[in-house]
């Protein structure tokens, strides 16, 4: 398992760093389509969808919405459109901490919805990172944060985990997992602060918003882990030996993209 997924990273690592340092905007949502649709397969599993019909009318739907989004990128409600993602989230909070009682979200039609909800708001994040005179700096600092969340919880937790964090949802998670993972984001957000030269005020808030990233970065690993459970499944595929499937590498992202960019609007950067 160990070889697999050292052997997988070796592969991916690369080509993610030539998808975000050397695509132009163009190549790079293209990519993130493929990522999507991939996502998109893997998703209709995690809703429930069983028949090969119904999958693939979740995934072409899927490809219409990209297409749309690509087709009317210039005009885009983005704030609104990520504004909607991040109350989903608010919303999500209330489903991981009071599963498996809370209702509302359980039916399979509720999950299918959700995957656009999910998903989609993910290329708009993105593509308006991509958009920015410090695209490749904002997208590179997003990733971190996701990063440093993960494996900061994860050593913090292997070698101080006590607490459960979620127990219902994700048995291995714990508290001392998370402040691992919030100080690393803390950390990636004082040498982002310091990098961008920001004023003391900026400076506090860049640092803020990494922190609250790094939070709700947990809070998609959770969500995922939650459908996973319901359905019964360890991985949202095999797609990637050794790490599972697409969404499970990507599921902190889902929530996390759409917080930061938000955020980021609200700093003057040059």
């Amino acid at each position: 398992m160990l070889k697999a997924r050292f052997l997988t990273a070796i592969v991916l690592a690369p080509l993610a760093l030539v998808v975000l340092f050397l695509f132009p905007k163009d190549w790079f949502l293209l990519a993130i389509d493929g990522v999507l649709l991939l996502g998109a397969w893997e998703w209709s599993r995690l809703a429930g969808l069983s028949g090969t019909k119904d999958k693939a009318f979740f995934i072409a739907t899927v490809g219409v919405a990209l297409a749309l989004l690509h087709q009317f990128e210039t005009v885009l409600p983005v704030t609104a459109l990520l504004g909607v993602a991040l109350f989903f989230w608010v919303m999500a909070v209330f489903w991981v901490v009071r599963y498996p009682q809370a209702s509302g979200w359980s039916s399979v039609g509720v999950r299918v919805l959700m995957g656009y909800v999910v998903l989609l708001p993910v290329w708009v994040a993105l593509g308006e990172l991509k958009s920015q005179p410090l695209s490749t700096e904002l997208i590179l600092m997003l990733l971190l944060l996701v990063w440093a969340a993960d494996i900061g919880a994860y050593f913090a937790g292997k070698s101080l985990g006590k607490n459960k964090l979620a127990p219902s949802v994700s048995p291995g998670k714990t508290r001392e997992g998370l402040y691992g993972g919030l100080l690393s984001c803390l950390i990636v957000g004082v040498g982002f602060a310091i990098w961008f030269e920001l004023d003391s005020q900026s400076f506090v808030y860049l640092v803020l918003l990494s922190v609250i990233t790094g939070i709700i970065s947990v809070l998609g690993d959770l969500f995922e882990s939650m459908l996973k459970r319901h359905q019964g499944i360890k991985d949202s595929s095999h797609l990637l030996p050794g790490h599972g499937g697409i969404l499970d590498r990507m599921d902190s992202l889902t929530a996390a993209a759409p917080l930061f960019v938000l955020g980021v609007q609200f700093l003057t950067l040059s």
